[in-house]
C-alpha cells in the first residue's frame, strides 16, 4: 500500500514513521529539505521537495499510484485545496485532511473529505480532563 505524506512537521513526519513501520510504501512531500531530517537516518521512504499543491510535485511523489494521502501542512487553507485536489483530480477516496478550525473541519467533513481536527480533540480532552478532577468546593454560604 502506497500513502503520500503532505507536510513533513511534527504530525506528518511521525505519520510517516509509523505507517513506514507499518509496511507502506510512504513518500513524504515538505517545501523545505530539512523537514527530511525528522524521518530519521534510516529513513527507507521516498522525499520529495516542492509544495503540494503542485501536480507536477504530487506526480513525482507517485499520486497515481497511491492508495491514500495525508495532508498535514500548517495551514488549512493549503490541506483543503490540497485533500480537494487529491480526491477529486487524482481519485484517491482515503483522503484525510488536518484542519485545525472545527467549524470548517466540519463544513468539510459534511461535504465528503475526511477531515481530522486536533482543536476539537484537544476541547472535547481538557473538557474531560476538568470534569473527572475531584474538586472540593467550598460550600456557599447562606444569607443571613
Amino acid at each position: 500500500m502506497k500513502v503520500l505524506i503532505i507536510g513533513c512537521g511534527r504530525v506528518g513526519s511521525t505519520v510517516a514513521k509509523r505507517l513506514a513501520a507499518e509496511g507502506w510504501e510512504v513518500t513524504a512531500v515538505d517545501e523545505k529539505e530539512g523537514a527530511l531530517s525528522r524521518l530519521g537516518e534510516d529513513w527507507t521512504g521516498g522525499f520529495v521537495v516542492g509544495h503540494g499543491m503542485d501536480t507536477d510535485v504530487l506526480r513525482e511523489a507517485g499520486v497515481d499510484d497511491a492508495e491514500a494521502v495525508v495532508v498535514a501542512t500548517d495551514g488549512d487553507n493549503t490541506n483543503i485545496v490540497i485533500g480537494q485536489v487529491a480526491q477529486k483530480r487524482f481519485g484517491i477516496d482515503c483522503t484525510v485532511v488536518r484542519i485545525l478550525d472545527p467549524a470548517r473541519a466540519e463544513f468539510y467533513r459534511q461535504r465528503g473529505l475526511r477531515t481530522v481536527c486536533p482543536t476539537s480533540t484537544a476541547i472535547d480532552v481538557l473538557t474531560d480532563a476538568v470534569r473527572s478532577c475531584e474538586i472540593r468546593r467550598e460550600p456557599e454560604a447562606t444569607p443571613a
